[in-house]
C-alpha cells in the first residue's frame, strides 16, 4: 500500500475501515498491527473526517464515541504534529495555553491527590484524602465545559463536526464516573478492590482524553481559526472559570486589538439605535439592560434553529458564551440528550405543541427549564424561546408580604 500513502481519499478509507473491524469486534492489537504496517502516520484532520464520514454513513454518534478510547490507542503515537511558527501552548494567557495549563493540573491531581491512596495499605484509612483528591477532578467539568461551549462552536463553523460529539460524549462519561466513584467511595460497605478497578478506569479515561484534545483537537484549532476567533474564546473563559488558580493574562497580538476596536466602535454606534416594537420602543442600551435585569436566562432559537441572543444576567443556570451565537441548537447540548431538545424543537414547528417544561436539581438550587414556541400573528413559526431560573426562592415563599423591606 506504500503508493498509496499519501493519497487522503484512499488513507480516509483504509482508517474508516479499522475503526468498521474495530466495531465488529476485531482486537485492538489485531487492528493496530494492521494500521501500523499500512501507515507512516496519519493527520489528525483525516480522523476528524473518516469519524464524520462514518456517522453520515448511519454509524450512531454514541458507537463512534464508544470506539473513542479503543481507536485513540490505535491512532497514539501515529499522529503528526502540525507546528506552528509560534506555539499558542506556551503564551500565555493564550486560551490554548490555559487549555494546556488546565490538563497539567489535572494529571498532578490523579497522580498526587487520587493515585497515592490507591496504592496505600490502607485505603480505608485513607478515605477521606481520597474523597478530597476525587473533589478537586470533579473540578474538571469546567475544563471540559469550556471546549463544549468555547472550542466546539469554532469546531463546527469550520466544518469540523464529528469528533466535538464524540469527546462531548466522553466528557459526560468521565463526570458521570467520578460521581459514582465518588459514592461508591463514601459507601459504608466500600469494596476496595470495585473501587480500585473504577477508578483506574476513569483515570484511564481522562488521561486519553488529555491526548485527544493536544493531539487531535488543537492542530485542528490552529488549522482553522483566526485572530478574531481567539479573542472571542479568551473572553469568554471567565463565564465558565477554571481548575488553575494563576490566570495569566493574553492580550492578544496588534490584530486580535485591532478587531476588538472595531467591535468596540461598533457596540457604542448601535447604543444610540431604537428598536421599535408595537407597544413601545426601546433604545438598544435600555433593552440589553431590561434583558439582562429579568431573574431567569432567555435564549432565543431562530427558525432556522440557530443561536440568535442570550441574556447576560449576573447569576446564570448554565454557562453561555458569546461564541454559540449561530450554533445549532442541536450542537448546544450533549449528545446523550440531544434528541430531547429535536423533538421540542420539531414539535413546535409542526404545531403540536406550544410549550414544554423540565426541572432538575442542580446542588442548592431547583431549576425549572422553560421552552416556548414563538409564532408570528398569522402563526408562522419563528423560533423556540429557551427561559431557566432557580426556583427555589419561589418555592420558600409563605404567607403574604405588603410592605417594603
Amino acid at each position: 500500500m506504500s503508493e498509496y500513502i499519501n493519497n487522503a481519499e484512499i488513507r480516509q478509507n483504509a482508517i474508516k475501515e479499522i475503526l468498521k473491524q474495530l466495531h465488529e469486534g476485531k482486537s485492538v492489537d489485531e487492528v493496530k498491527s494492521q494500521f501500523e504496517n499500512a501507515f507512516h502516520g496519519v493527520s489528525a484532520s483525516e480522523i476528524s473526517a473518516a469519524e464524520a464520514a462514518l456517522i453520515s454513513e448511519g454509524l450512531p454518534v454514541d458507537e463512534v464515541q464508544r470506539l473513542c478510547d479503543v481507536h485513540a490507542a490505535v491512532f497514539k503515537g501515529s499522529i503528526e504534529e502540525i507546528h506552528q511558527p509560534s506555539d499558542p501552548k506556551l503564551i500565555p494567557g493564550h486560551p490554548l495555553n490555559i487549555l494546556f495549563l488546565e490538563n497539567r493540573r489535572i494529571e498532578e491531581i490523579m497522580y498526587d491527590s487520587i493515585r497515592p491512596f490507591l496504592e496505600a495499605n490502607d485505603i480505608l484509612g485513607s478515605r477521606d484524602k481520597l474523597l478530597e483528591g476525587l473533589k478537586l477532578l470533579s473540578g474538571v467539568s469546567n475544563h471540559y465545559k469550556k471546549k463544549e461551549n468555547l472550542f466546539f462552536p469554532y469546531m463546527e463553523k469550520y466544518g469540523i463536526t464529528a469528533p466535538p460529539k464524540v469527546m462531548w460524549g466522553v466528557d459526560d462519561e468521565i463526570r458521570e464516573q467520578i460521581k459514582e466513584i465518588s459514592s461508591l467511595v463514601t459507601n459504608d460497605k466500600l469494596e476496595i478492590p470495585s473501587v480500585i478497578e473504577a477508578i483506574d478506569e476513569m483515570m484511564t479515561k481522562v488521561s486519553e482524553m488529555i491526548f485527544k484534545e493536544e493531539n487531535i483537537m488543537i492542530p485542528m484549532l490552529l488549522e482553522h481559526l483566526k485572530d478574531e476567533d481567539w479573542k472571542i474564546i479568551s473572553e469568554g473563559m471567565p463565564e465558565i472559570g477554571y481548575i488553575i488558580e494563576k490566570i495569566p493574562v493574553w492580550n492578544g497580538n496588534s490584530q486580535n486589538e485591532k478587531v476588538a476596536e472595531i467591535k468596540s466602535e461598533a457596540v457604542t454606534n448601535e447604543s444610540f439605535g431604537v428598536v421599535k416594537v408595537p407597544s413601545g420602543e426601546f433604545k438598544i442600551e435600555e433593552l440589553t439592560a431590561m434583558l439582562n435585569a429579568l431573574p431567569m436566562d432567555i435564549t432565543f432559537v431562530d427558525q432556522n434553529d440557530e443561536v440568535k441572543y442570550f441574556s447576560e444576567g449576573k447569576e446564570r443556570a448554565f454557562p453561555r458564551t458569546r461564541s454559540i451565537i449561530g450554533r445549532n441548537v442541536s450542537n448546544c447540548h450533549p449528545p446523550a440528550s440531544v434528541h430531547i431538545v429535536e423533538k421540542i424543537v420539531d414539535d413546535f414547528k409542526q404545531g403540536k405543541k406550544d410549550h414544554e417544561d423540565f426541572w432538575i436539581k442542580m446542588g442548592d438550587k431547583y431549576i425549572l427549564i422553560r421552552y416556548f414556541a414563538v409564532r408570528s400573528e398569522s402563526g408562522e413559526y419563528l423560533g423556540v424561546l429557551e427561559v431557566t431560573q432557580d426556583i427555589r426562592p419561589i418555592q420558600e415563599i409563605t404567607g403574604e408580604k405588603r410592605l417594603m423591606s
